[in-house]
Protein backbone atom coordinates (compact mmCIF):
# COMPACT_ATOMS: atom_id res chain seq x y z
CA UNK A 1 0.00 0.00 0.00
CA UNK A 2 1.25 3.26 -0.96
CA UNK A 3 2.20 5.62 1.85
CA UNK A 4 -0.37 8.24 2.59
CA UNK A 5 0.79 11.82 3.99
CA UNK A 6 -0.86 13.05 7.20
CA UNK A 7 -2.95 16.10 6.99
CA UNK A 8 -2.74 18.24 4.89
CA UNK A 9 -0.36 16.26 3.10
CA UNK A 10 -2.80 14.00 1.30
CA UNK A 11 -3.10 10.01 0.18
CA UNK A 12 -3.12 9.41 -3.17
CA UNK A 13 -7.54 9.37 -3.40
CA UNK A 14 -7.41 12.71 -1.59
CA UNK A 15 -4.90 14.14 -4.56
CA UNK A 16 -6.91 12.73 -7.26
CA UNK A 17 -9.73 14.24 -5.50
CA UNK A 18 -8.44 18.09 -5.50
CA UNK A 19 -7.02 17.24 -9.26
CA UNK A 20 -10.66 16.10 -10.50
CA UNK A 21 -11.89 19.43 -8.92
CA UNK A 22 -9.04 21.82 -9.28
CA UNK A 23 -9.45 22.55 -5.61
CA UNK A 24 -5.94 23.62 -3.18
CA UNK A 25 -4.67 21.13 -1.02
CA UNK A 26 -5.27 21.71 2.97
CA UNK A 27 -3.13 25.06 4.42
CA UNK A 28 0.06 23.26 5.97
CA UNK A 29 -0.46 23.53 9.72
CA UNK A 30 2.73 25.50 11.48
CA UNK A 31 6.24 23.37 11.00
CA UNK A 32 4.64 20.42 8.96
CA UNK A 33 6.37 19.27 6.48
CA UNK A 34 6.81 16.90 3.75
CA UNK A 35 10.65 16.25 2.11
CA UNK A 36 10.54 12.44 1.36
CA UNK A 37 11.00 12.52 -2.08
CA UNK A 38 11.30 8.74 -2.66
CA UNK A 39 8.10 8.13 -0.63
CA UNK A 40 6.17 10.97 -2.86
CA UNK A 41 6.97 9.01 -5.58
CA UNK A 42 5.70 6.05 -4.72
CA UNK A 43 2.32 8.24 -3.80
CA UNK A 44 2.79 9.60 -7.07
CA UNK A 45 2.66 5.66 -8.76
CA UNK A 46 0.05 4.90 -6.95
CA UNK A 47 -2.32 7.74 -8.10
CA UNK A 48 -1.46 6.81 -11.68
CA UNK A 49 -2.66 3.14 -10.86
CA UNK A 50 -5.65 4.87 -10.07
CA UNK A 51 -5.91 7.19 -13.56
CA UNK A 52 -5.36 4.09 -15.12
CA UNK A 53 -7.54 2.02 -13.84
CA UNK A 54 -10.55 4.47 -14.70
CA UNK A 55 -9.30 4.27 -17.80
CA UNK A 56 -6.69 7.51 -18.57
CA UNK A 57 -3.90 5.93 -20.48
CA UNK A 58 -0.01 6.95 -19.97
CA UNK A 59 1.32 8.84 -23.13
CA UNK A 60 4.67 9.92 -21.77
CA UNK A 61 6.51 12.14 -19.08
CA UNK A 62 7.65 15.46 -18.14
CA UNK A 63 10.79 16.57 -16.68
CA UNK A 64 9.97 19.86 -14.13
CA UNK A 65 12.86 22.00 -12.78
CA UNK A 66 15.40 21.12 -14.94
CA UNK A 67 16.10 24.47 -15.45
CA UNK A 68 18.55 25.65 -12.47
CA UNK A 69 18.29 29.45 -12.87
CA UNK A 70 14.80 29.17 -10.82
CA UNK A 71 16.01 26.42 -8.24
CA UNK A 72 15.87 29.35 -5.96
CA UNK A 73 13.07 31.12 -6.87
CA UNK A 74 10.59 27.99 -6.05
CA UNK A 75 13.08 26.22 -3.23
CA UNK A 76 13.51 22.99 -4.98
CA UNK A 77 16.83 22.35 -6.21
CA UNK A 78 16.58 18.99 -8.34
CA UNK A 79 14.81 17.47 -11.38
CA UNK A 80 11.99 15.77 -10.72
CA UNK A 81 9.72 13.84 -13.07
CA UNK A 82 5.29 12.69 -13.76
CA UNK A 83 3.02 10.71 -16.18
CA UNK A 84 1.89 12.49 -19.08
CA UNK A 85 -1.78 11.03 -19.88
CA UNK A 86 -4.22 10.88 -22.91
CA UNK A 87 -6.31 12.89 -21.22
CA UNK A 88 -3.58 16.01 -20.64
CA UNK A 89 -2.12 15.79 -24.29
CA UNK A 90 -3.83 19.13 -25.28
CA UNK A 91 -4.74 18.61 -28.83
CA UNK A 92 -4.74 21.34 -31.93
CA UNK A 93 -7.00 22.50 -33.53
CA UNK A 94 -8.44 25.65 -30.75
CA UNK A 95 -7.54 27.51 -27.59
CA UNK A 96 -6.39 24.93 -24.13
CA UNK A 97 -9.18 25.34 -21.84
CA UNK A 98 -7.71 25.90 -18.52
CA UNK A 99 -11.14 24.65 -16.67
CA UNK A 100 -9.97 21.95 -14.36
CA UNK A 101 -6.20 23.36 -13.84
CA UNK A 102 -5.46 24.88 -10.44
CA UNK A 103 -3.07 28.17 -10.62
CA UNK A 104 -1.92 27.36 -13.67
CA UNK A 105 1.28 28.48 -15.86
CA UNK A 106 2.81 28.47 -18.94
CA UNK A 107 6.37 26.86 -19.91
CA UNK A 108 8.27 26.86 -23.44
CA UNK A 109 10.11 23.51 -24.08
CA UNK A 110 11.91 21.04 -26.29
CA UNK A 111 9.87 17.37 -26.08
CA UNK A 112 11.29 14.05 -27.49
CA UNK A 113 9.09 11.70 -29.30
CA UNK A 114 10.68 7.85 -28.52
CA UNK A 115 11.21 5.38 -31.06
CA UNK A 116 12.57 1.74 -28.86
CA UNK A 117 13.16 1.84 -24.81
CA UNK A 118 16.67 2.64 -24.11
CA UNK A 119 18.91 0.06 -22.62
CA UNK A 120 20.11 0.46 -18.73
CA UNK A 121 22.22 3.28 -17.65
CA UNK A 122 22.40 4.17 -21.46
CA UNK A 123 25.26 7.22 -22.15
CA UNK A 124 24.07 9.99 -24.47
CA UNK A 125 24.65 8.51 -27.95
CA UNK A 126 22.73 5.19 -26.56
CA UNK A 127 19.82 7.46 -25.73
CA UNK A 128 19.98 9.24 -28.91
CA UNK A 129 19.80 6.49 -30.92
CA UNK A 130 16.08 5.87 -28.87
CA UNK A 131 15.09 8.95 -30.34
CA UNK A 132 12.32 9.78 -33.23
CA UNK A 133 11.83 12.73 -33.27
CA UNK A 134 11.81 16.32 -31.24
CA UNK A 135 9.49 19.50 -31.64
CA UNK A 136 8.78 23.08 -29.50
CA UNK A 137 6.11 22.38 -26.45
CA UNK A 138 4.34 24.54 -24.13
CA UNK A 139 3.56 22.77 -20.52
CA UNK A 140 0.98 24.07 -18.60
CA UNK A 141 1.64 23.67 -15.04
CA UNK A 142 -0.12 23.96 -11.86
CA UNK A 143 -0.15 23.25 -8.48
CA UNK A 144 -2.63 22.27 -6.07
CA UNK A 145 -0.61 24.18 -3.42
CA UNK A 146 -1.45 28.09 -2.26
CA UNK A 147 0.99 30.61 -3.82
CA UNK A 148 2.98 27.99 -5.36
CA UNK A 149 4.86 27.26 -1.88
CA UNK A 150 5.59 23.45 -1.89
CA UNK A 151 8.23 20.89 -1.07
CA UNK A 152 10.18 19.04 -3.38
CA UNK A 153 8.14 16.02 -2.12
CA UNK A 154 5.31 17.83 -2.74
CA UNK A 155 5.65 18.47 -6.33
CA UNK A 156 6.04 15.16 -6.69
CA UNK A 157 3.12 13.94 -5.03
CA UNK A 158 1.37 16.91 -6.97
CA UNK A 159 1.80 14.94 -10.71
CA UNK A 160 4.69 16.67 -10.59
CA UNK A 161 3.02 19.75 -11.44
CA UNK A 162 1.93 18.60 -15.03
CA UNK A 163 -1.27 19.99 -16.05
CA UNK A 164 -1.31 19.68 -20.33
CA UNK A 165 1.09 19.69 -22.77
CA UNK A 166 0.51 20.86 -26.58
CA UNK A 167 3.46 19.56 -28.48
CA UNK A 168 4.32 21.38 -32.02
CA UNK A 169 5.79 20.89 -35.62
CA UNK A 170 7.30 17.20 -34.51
CA UNK A 171 11.07 17.51 -36.18
CA UNK A 172 12.40 14.21 -37.47
CA UNK A 173 15.61 13.86 -35.58
CA UNK A 174 18.45 13.04 -38.23
CA UNK A 175 17.06 16.46 -39.79
CA UNK A 176 18.55 17.86 -37.33
CA UNK A 177 21.56 16.56 -36.00
CA UNK A 178 23.65 13.31 -36.83
CA UNK A 179 24.65 12.45 -33.57
CA UNK A 180 24.13 12.99 -29.47
CA UNK A 181 27.09 15.29 -29.47
CA UNK A 182 26.13 17.07 -31.86
CA UNK A 183 22.25 17.34 -30.96
CA UNK A 184 23.46 18.62 -27.47
CA UNK A 185 25.34 21.57 -28.97
CA UNK A 186 23.05 22.76 -31.24
CA UNK A 187 19.97 22.76 -28.87
CA UNK A 188 22.29 23.92 -25.70
CA UNK A 189 22.68 27.02 -28.00
CA UNK A 190 19.43 27.56 -29.12
CA UNK A 191 17.15 31.51 -27.69
CA UNK A 192 13.81 31.21 -27.12
CA UNK A 193 11.61 34.57 -26.58
CA UNK A 194 8.39 34.03 -24.85
CA UNK A 195 5.54 36.50 -25.29
CA UNK A 196 2.37 37.28 -24.40
CA UNK A 197 0.06 39.21 -27.27
CA UNK A 198 3.00 41.71 -28.59
CA UNK A 199 4.69 41.71 -25.02
CA UNK A 200 7.97 39.88 -24.36
CA UNK A 201 7.36 37.98 -21.01
CA UNK A 202 11.17 35.92 -20.41
CA UNK A 203 13.49 34.50 -22.85
CA UNK A 204 16.09 31.83 -22.10
CA UNK A 205 17.96 28.83 -24.30
CA UNK A 206 18.30 25.69 -24.29
CA UNK A 207 21.75 25.41 -21.86
CA UNK A 208 19.26 26.49 -19.12
CA UNK A 209 18.10 22.86 -18.87
CA UNK A 210 20.48 20.94 -17.09
CA UNK A 211 23.14 22.26 -19.86
CA UNK A 212 20.48 21.20 -22.92
CA UNK A 213 17.39 19.07 -23.21
CA UNK A 214 18.94 15.70 -24.28
CA UNK A 215 21.36 15.96 -20.59
CA UNK A 216 17.99 16.99 -18.98
CA UNK A 217 16.47 13.29 -21.23
CA UNK A 218 19.37 11.56 -19.91
CA UNK A 219 19.06 12.70 -16.45
CA UNK A 220 15.29 11.27 -16.07
CA UNK A 221 16.14 8.01 -18.01
CA UNK A 222 18.79 7.11 -15.45
CA UNK A 223 16.48 8.73 -12.52
CA UNK A 224 13.13 6.94 -13.76
CA UNK A 225 15.58 3.04 -13.93
CA UNK A 226 16.34 3.86 -10.51
CA UNK A 227 12.83 4.21 -9.37
CA UNK A 228 11.09 0.92 -7.39
CA UNK A 229 7.98 0.55 -9.16
CA UNK A 230 8.30 3.04 -12.36
CA UNK A 231 7.62 1.92 -15.64
CA UNK A 232 10.45 2.14 -18.47
CA UNK A 233 10.02 4.22 -21.25
CA UNK A 234 8.26 2.46 -24.30
CA UNK A 235 8.39 3.75 -28.01
CA UNK A 236 5.38 5.87 -28.30
CA UNK A 237 6.18 8.03 -25.70
CA UNK A 238 6.90 11.87 -25.28
CA UNK A 239 8.96 13.13 -23.23
CA UNK A 240 8.63 16.92 -22.37
CA UNK A 241 12.30 18.13 -21.05
CA UNK A 242 11.65 21.39 -18.93
CA UNK A 243 11.43 25.02 -18.99
CA UNK A 244 13.52 27.45 -20.87
CA UNK A 245 12.21 30.25 -19.06
CA UNK A 246 10.49 31.13 -15.69
CA UNK A 247 6.91 29.46 -15.39
CA UNK A 248 4.58 32.18 -16.38
CA UNK A 249 0.44 32.66 -14.88
CA UNK A 250 -1.86 32.30 -17.71
CA UNK A 251 -5.29 33.63 -18.60
CA UNK A 252 -8.22 32.70 -20.18
CA UNK A 253 -8.35 35.07 -23.40
CA UNK A 254 -4.50 35.18 -23.52
CA UNK A 255 -2.43 33.91 -26.44
CA UNK A 256 1.29 33.03 -26.26
CA UNK A 257 3.80 32.56 -28.78
CA UNK A 258 7.28 31.12 -28.07
CA UNK A 259 9.77 32.13 -30.72
CA UNK A 260 12.85 29.70 -30.83
CA UNK A 261 16.14 30.12 -32.85
CA UNK A 262 16.35 27.57 -35.96
CA UNK A 263 15.62 24.96 -36.66
CA UNK A 264 12.76 24.89 -34.09
CA UNK A 265 9.87 26.41 -34.97
CA UNK A 266 7.53 29.13 -33.37
CA UNK A 267 4.33 27.86 -31.27
CA UNK A 268 1.38 29.58 -30.55
CA UNK A 269 -0.98 28.67 -27.91
CA UNK A 270 -4.20 30.49 -26.96
CA UNK A 271 -6.04 29.89 -23.95
CA UNK A 272 -9.98 29.54 -23.09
Amino acid sequence: MAPSFGAPLVNPQDILHHLDRATLWPQRPPGATFDDVPAAYQVALAVRALRVARGEKPVGYKIGFTNRTIWSRYAVFAPIWGTVYDSTLARDGGAVPLRGLCQPRLEPEVAFGIAHPPPTQPTLEQLFACIEWLAPSFEIVHSHQADWKFSAAETVADGALHGRLWVGQRLPLHTVSASGIALDARLSNIQVQLRRGDTVVDEGDGARVLDGPLHALHHFVLEMQRCPGAPQLQAGDVVTTGTWTDAWPVHAGERWRAEFGAPLPALDIGFS
